[in-house]
């Protein structure tokens, strides 16, 4: 058998460490064993998968010095490796299953659907559908179809109590719990299928023998493990490795730690340190040495040696690591060399010219104006902000809003960026000034910086917004009642999508 392992992250945002991570151990373990890592994209969710994220995963991921032997820009044997090119499969395979009574058709409306679930939680059970609470009466399916109404396709579970046994090659056999277990939707209204159809239905086709992830997929083993049974199929060995985690010992999230590989990469962290750093997380060298690079990892690999305690990402303690690598790898030359790559070259320097010219009388001026652009986190406090119009709460609740606003956006370039935070200050009835002034703090730690949504589209995504969260922190942050508050607030504004 030649191992096969995969990776299959959704093109809808920033790269993610956590995408980085899991494709380590992949890449990794194939190697150990001779095999092959595939690299497959799943673009299903049409409303947010966009050609922009899948080609920032790509580069980030390369970046790092991790590749693929199989994938959307290399090829292979098994493709495509973009699942919205798969579509005609999923179909197929969904209504072979209601074929062979392994699945059913459901025309169940959403506010049925949600009675349902408040009947089960008012009678203390648990909200996880059934087949039998979801199959209406054949004339009343026969009607909704003449009626040419939306539907689904469920796959059948279970509905006597039980468990399900579910092998994992760091955990053992994991009993989970049939009750929790609803008649999960492969096939949306759309035809567009769920993870759970096209993973299983992929990860067979394209031959993959063991399944890496994070252990938040362990709720979902059972219905896989269901769907192999129903096709007949065998079933790849099941590896769930733990979950990052803050220092605080919560999720790793975006709200408490940076969590874009392009943040990495733009504050100036050496690739090979954070993809050492990553390493660590839940695994260790024979030697226990800390520094290593990937080579030394794929030389000693053996993954039954991750830890099951959560790995903490401490950005702290990858800065420490990262300046070991730069004394100890990089000598005064290659040290310049990197320096020149990543923000002295030709091309970053003809980006911020036509901003900075403006304002330039000296070429000394040059360094004043746009040392933002190469900075991390800016050296602003709460006195920065004492010129501007408005109490310190009021400069909370427009820089959140701005954030939501920004965390939304599905492309990243001055006039969409303009055009929402325009769109967000004529909602709130504040003069586009006055709304972009905190703005201007938060981006450049200056109010006499050049256009505030320039400066942004030279940042990126990542870095602005961790400005913008860092000057809310600056301020006195949003507690949980407050940002329940805001919430409430900013979903009632007129341009805002519920």
């Amino acid at each position: 058998m030649t191992v096969r392992t995969r990776i299959a992250p959704s093109p809808t945002g920033d790269p993610h460490v956590g995408t980085a991570y899991i494709a380590l151990f992949n890449l990794c373990f194939a190697r150990a064993h001779g095999g092959q890592f595939v690299l497959r994209i799943e673009d299903t969710d049409r409303a947010r998968s966009t050609p922009e994220s899948e080609q920032a995963i790509l580069d980030a991921l390369r970046w790092l010095g991790l590749d693929w032997d199989e994938g959307p820009d290399s090829g292979g044997d098994h493709g495509p490796y973009r699942q919205s090119k798969r579509m005609a499969l999923y179909g197929q395979y969904a209504w072979q299953l209601v074929e062979a009574g392994k699945a059913f058709v459901c025309y169940r409306t959403p506010e049925e659907l949600e009675t349902l679930r408040s009947e089960r939680r008012e009678a203390g059970q648990a909200t996880a559908l059934k087949p039998s609470d979801l199959r209406l009466p054949d004339d009343e399916i026969a009607q909704r179809k003449a009626a040419d109404m939306p539907y689904v396709i469920r796959m059948v579970v279970p509905e006597e109590a039980g468990s399900c046994a579910v092998a994992d090659r760091l955990r053992g056999t994991i009993e989970l719990d049939w009750s929790m277990v609803d008649a999960q939707i492969l096939l949306k209204s759309d035809g567009m299928p769920t993870y759970h159809l096209a993973n299983v239905v992929d990860d067979h086709l394209m031959g993959i023998t063991h399944v890496i992830r994070g252990e938040e997929w362990i709720n979902s083993a059972p219905k896989h493990q269901l769907l192999y049974e129903y096709f007949g199929w065998d079933m790849p060995e099941l590896c769930h490795l733990p979950l990052l985690r803050n220092p605080d010992k919560s999720k790793l999230s975006k709200r408490k730690n940076p969590t874009s590989i392009l943040y990495y990469e733009r504050m100036g962290f050496l690739p090979e340190a954070l993809l050492n750093y990553l390493g660590r997380m839940g695994w260790s060298m024979p030697d226990e040495r800390e520094k290593f690079s990937l080579h030394d990892m794929l030389t000693h690999f053996d993954i039954d040696r991750v830890s099951l305690g959560g790995p903490i990402f401490d950005v702290e303690k990858l800065r420490w690591l990262n300046g070991v690598w730069l004394r100890e790898e990089l000598d005064e030359t290659q040290l310049a060399d990197r320096l020149q790559h990543w923000a002295l070259n030709r091309e970053n320097l003809m980006k911020v010219l036509p901003h900075a010219q403006k304002r330039m009388e000296v070429l000394s001026d040059f360094a004043p104006l746009t040392a933002f652009l190469v900075s991390g986190e800016l050296p602003i406090d709460d006195s920065d902000f004492d010129g501007l119009r408005g109490e310190r709460e009021a400069l909370v609740r427009q820089l959140q809003f701005a954030l939501w606003r920004l965390e939304a956006l599905r492309h990243w370039d001055r006039d969409t960026v303009w055009q929402a935070l325009k769109a967000l200050a004529d909602d709130l009835g504040v003069k586009v000034k006055d709304f972009l002034a905190p703005l201007f703090i938060a981006i450049s730690g200056s109010s006499a910086s050049f256009s505030v949504v320039d400066a942004m589209e030279l940042l990126g995504p990542d870095m602005s917004r961790m400005r913008i969260r860092h000057a809310i922190a600056v301020l006195g942050g949003v507690s949980k009642k407050a940002a329940k508050r805001l919430e409430k607030d900013y979903g009632a504004l007129p341009s805002t999508e519920i």
